[in-house]
C-alpha cells in the first residue's frame, strides 16, 4: 500500500516542502530511505521503530520504501521523523489516509514516542502557509514559535500518541494562550553610556553610528574604553519592528538559537566572536550551511575585537557582504543567501604594545612590527569603515569620579543611553520619512544618496578640496559624505552645511598611511619625537 504525507526540509533561510511516499510490499522486513537523507534523516529507521514499539503501535514485518521528493533536495536533521512515522501508519492502515491530507508535519520521536524539537520552526510555518496547508501538526515545545505566523492552525503534541488523537479530531487538541505566540523573549538589561566617563569623541561617533547604520572603527590603547564603548550601541539602535523581529527569529531559529518554547526576539542582536574564529564560523558555512556570527548580527551590531588578530584572510571575506547587506555561500551541493544588514564595530591597538598614538608614553614596536600588524588589514576593509576613530586614554579627573562620586559635584554627567537613544530616534524618523525604502543613510545606494543629499555649495568645496587633498578613494568619499548626512540629521537640518562634512572629515582617521602603518597625524608626531630622542 502507498501513503503519502507532508514534511519541510532547510534550504538556507527557506522551508521546502517534502513529501514522504511510503510503500508497503511483499519482501523481507526493512525500512530504506531514499532521496539524498543524511545521516540523521537515515537514523530516523531506528527512531521510528522505537516509537511505533514503545507506543502500542504495530511495526510492519515486511519491506518498506520511504521516498522523500524531490529527489534532488538535500535533507537533513530529524524534522521528518514525525512525517515518516506517519506516512509509515498510513500505509499500513493504522491511520486513515485522509487525516493527512493537507497537514504538515516536523518532530523528532523519541524511542518512546515522545515529540522533540526541531530548528528552523518558523521557517517550516511559513512554508506551510504559503504552501496552503490545512494544519501544522509539531510538537508541543515547537507550538510557539510555529504559532508566530499566523492564519495557520497549529496543532501541538507531546508524543506520538496524542498526535494521532489530534489527527482524529483536532477539536480534542490543546489550545495554546493567545499571549504566547507574540511573548519576547526575556533579555539582560543594557549596559548604559552614563558609565563611560569621557571619550567625547568615541561617543559622538557611537551616536552617528547608531542614527545612520554606520561601520566603526575604534583604535587606541588598551583599557582606554574602547570595548565599553561598543557594547553600548546597541542600546542606542531602534526597538525593532515586528517584521525585523520575525526575520530574526527565523534567523536564529534556523541557526537553532531559540530556546525551547519560541517567542520573537525582542532586542536587536549584539554578537561579538573570538578573533581566533574561523571563516565558516564569521560568514557561515557547513553542509548544510548555517548562518555565521555575521548573519546572526542582523539588524544589530556585530563587534570585532582586537580587530588586527583576526587572520586577515578571515576579515577580507567580510567586504562583500558589508557591501551588499547579505552573503551568498555556495556548495557543491547547496547555494543559499543569508542576511547581513549590520552595524560593524571594530576595535584594535594601534601596535601590539598599544602606545604609538599616545604622545606621553614610550613605543616599544619598531617600524617592521607596526607594519607587520597593520598589513592584516587590508586598505579596502579599511575603506568600507566609514567612522574612524582615536581613542586615548582617559583622563584621571574622569577615572576620579567612579571612585569618589564627591569629586564630580559640579561638573556635566555623562549622558546616559536613553537621552542618546532618542536623538537617535528622531534622527531614524527624518530618514525613514526621506529616504528611499526608508533605509538608513549608510544603506543608501550612490543614486538614493544624491537624491537626498543636498550638500550647499560651501560644503561641496570643502569636500571637493579636502577629498583631493587626503587622496581619498571614491568609496571613502562617498561614505563620508553618509555620514555627513547622518549629522545633519541628528542636528535637524534638511541641508549638509560646511560644518557637518568638516565633523564627517574628523572621522576619517586613517586614510593616510606611513612607512609604519596606518597611524593619525597625532600619534604619527608622537612616534617620531620618540624615536628622534
Amino acid at each position: 500500500m502507498l501513503a503519502r504525507c507532508s514534511g519541510a526540509a532547510l534550504k538556507g533561510l527557506e522551508a521546502q516542502e517534502v513529501t514522504v511516499e511510503v510503500d508497503i510490499a511483499p519482501g523481507l522486513p526493512g525500512l530504506q530511505l531514499v532521496g539524498l537523507a543524511d545521516a540523521a534523516v537515515q537514523e530516523a529507521r531506528e527512531r521510528v521503530r522505537g516509537a511505533l514499539r514503545h507506543s502500542g503501535l504495530r511495526v510492519p514485518q515486511t519491506r518498506v520504501v520511504v521516498n522523500l521528493a524531490p529527489a534532488d533536495l538535500p535533507k537533513a536533521g530529524p524534522g521528518l521523523d514525525l512525517p515518516i512515522a506517519l506516512g509509515l501508519l498510513a500505509a499500513s492502515g493504522q491511520l486513515a489516509p485522509e487525516r493527512l491530507r493537507g497537514v504538515w508535519s516536523a518532530a523528532e520521536l523519541g524511542l518512546d514516542g515522545g515529540l522533540r524539537t526541531v530548528r528552523g520552526m518558523l521557517a517550516v510555518a511559513m512554508a506551510a502557509r504559503a504552501a496552503g496547508a490545512r494544519a501544522l501538526l509539531v510538537a508541543t515545545a515547537n507550538a510557539a514559535e510555529a504559532a508566530l505566523v499566523g492564519e495557520l492552525p497549529v496543532w501541538p503534541a507531546d508524543d506520538l500518541a496524542e498526535a494521532l488523537a489530534v489527527l482524529a479530531d483536532p477539536s480534542c487538541q490543546r489550545r495554546l494562550p493567545a499571549s504566547v505566540a507574540d511573548r519576547a523573549r526575556p533579555q539582560a538589561p543594557e549596559a548604559d553610556l552614563a558609565d563611560l566617563h569621557g571619550q567625547s569623541h568615541g561617543r559622538r561617533a557611537l551616536e552617528i553610528a547608531a542614527a545612520g547604520s554606520h561601520h566603526l572603527l575604534l583604535v587606541g590603547p588598551q583599557g582606554s574604553g574602547k570595548t565599553m564603548l561598543a557594547r553600548r550601541l546597541a542600546g542606542l539602535l531602534p526597538p525593532l519592528e515586528r517584521t525585523e523581529a520575525l526575520e530574526l527569529t527565523r534567523l536564529h531559529s534556523v541557526a537553532g538559537l531559540l530556546q525551547e518554547g519560541g517567542g520573537l526576539v525582542g532586542r536587536r542582536p549584539f554578537r561579538s566572536p573570538h578573533h581566533s574564529c574561523s571563516g565558516a564560523a564569521l560568514i557561515g558555512g557547513g553542509s548544510p550551511p548555517r548562518p555565521g556570527e555575521l548573519s546572526l548580527a542582523h539588524r544589530g551590531v556585530l563587534f570585532l575585537d582586537e580587530l588586527a588578530e583576526f587572520r586577515r584572510e578571515v576579515l577580507d571575506q567580510l567586504r562583500q557582504p558589508l557591501e551588499e547587506g547579505e552573503v551568498r555561500l555556495s556548495r557543491a551541493r547547496h547555494s543559499c543567501r543569508f542576511p547581513c544588514r549590520i552595524t560593524l564595530v571594530a576595535a584594535t591597538n594601534p601596535c601590539p604594545c598599544g602606545w604609538s598614538t599616545e604622545p606621553d608614553r614610550h613605543c616599544r614596536c619598531g617600524e617592521g612590527v607596526r607594519r607587520r600588524y597593520w598589513a592584516r588589514l587590508s586598505g579596502p576593509l579599511l575603506d568600507r569603515l566609514d567612522l574612524q576613530v582615536v581613542m586615548r586614554r582617559t583622563e584621571a579627573g574622569a577615572l576620579s569620579d567612579l571612585v569618589h562620586p564627591d569629586n564630580a559635584r559640579g561638573r556635566a554627567t555623562p549622558e546616559d543611553t536613553r537621552t542618546v537613544a532618542r536623538r537617535v530616534r528622531a534622527a531614524r524618523r527624518r530618514m525613514a520619512s526621506r529616504n528611499p525604502g526608508g533605509v538608513a543613510n549608510g544603506e543608501l545606494t550612490v543614486d538614493q544618496l544624491r537624491q537626498v543629499l543636498e550638500l550647499n555649495p560651501a560644503a561641496l568645496a570643502l569636500w571637493e578640496a579636502t577629498v583631493a587633498h587626503r587622496g581619498l578613494t571614491a568609496r571613502a568619499a562617498l561614505r563620508l559624505l553618509r555620514v555627513a548626512r547622518t549629522i545633519a540629521d541628528l542636528g535637524g537640518y534638511h541641508q549638509v552645511d560646511a560644518t557637518a562634512v568638516a565633523e564627517a572629515f574628523t572621522y576619517r582617521s586613517f586614510d593616510v598611511s606611513d612607512a609604519g602603518g596606518w597611524v593619525d597625524d597625532r600619534g604619527r608626531a608622537a612616534r617620531r619625537q620618540q624615536e628622534a630622542g
